[in-house]
């Protein structure tokens, strides 16, 4: 059977054809699967479980229905979805990894992460990512009403793709991964394969350092199309996913 690996849907109520299509994908392909691992940037937004928008909704129903069929289903949180609980995973049946996480894949030990941790050419974000992720800024921000916790999210929002804006348009390379990072991080986990999503640059790098090959699998985002790594006893593809 085939372990499935996906990240940065960033699904949202504004463009439903990306919701649509993640349902599509969970009763066609992740229902015969071994597993799904979601790393990362799973909604656009997660203000919190209580949220009670349709379309995310829409969304918690497909995984539960997933994880009821019997499919081992993981969630690593990004950047967007930092807030997602222990009532998301109630409700889905989804269970949460740390950033971070070892597992064994057909007798191969792989690292899965978000991969924002690996952008440290970036330091206003790392700033932001190490506030955010603090544990206290999250019980209050948890603490707001919902209305506040939508008007911080747009805020965030509008923050986030104006930075991004402008680091495109002034400082393109600092928005992916620092090389160095990438092989301290391999030494530090001892592996020498890891996957990871963020960058939305969907690719298979093959990195020589010091007599050894380290791969790093860098999944792809569905804003335009889907984007999926399938891993099976025979090996691994990574594919888009049209959409109809």
């Amino acid at each position: 059977m085939t372990t499935l690996f996906i990240s940065d849907l960033h699904l949202d109520g504004s463009h439903p054809q990306i919701t649509d299509q993640f349902i599509e994908f969970i009763e066609r392909e992740a229902k015969h699967a071994e597993a799904l691992y979601i790393l990362g940037d799973l909604f656009e937004a997660w203000i919190g479980d209580d949220d009670p928008d349709p379309d995310k909704q829409r969304s918690l129903r497909a995984l539960r229905s997933l994880t009821s069929s019997g499919v081992k289903t993981y969630l690593i949180h990004g950047n967007r979805d930092f807030l997602i609980g222990k009532r998301f995973c109630n409700e889905t049946g989804v269970q949460l990894l740390k950033d971070g996480t070892i597992v064994h894949v057909y007798g191969k030990r792989v690292l899965l992460m978000h991969g924002d941790s690996l952008c440290i050419d970036d330091p206003s974000y790392q700033r932001l990512r190490r506030i955010v992720r603090n544990p206290i800024v999250q019980f209050i921000m948890r603490s707001m009403s919902l209305k506040q916790r939508q008007n911080l999210a747009a805020r965030m929002r509008a923050g986030s793709k104006a930075h991004i804006e402008s680091m495109d348009r002034t400082a393109p390379q600092i928005m992916d991964v620092n090389q160095g990072e990438v092989l301290a991080t391999f030494t530090r986990f001892n592996v020498d394969c890891m996957i990871h999503g963020h960058t939305h640059r969907p690719a298979i790098h093959a990195i020589q350092h010091n007599e050894q090959t380290f791969t790093r699998i860098v999944l792809g985002d569905w804003y335009e199309q889907g984007s999926v790594l399938r891993w099976d006893e025979k090996g691994y593809e990574l594919s888009a996913l049209a959409r109809v």
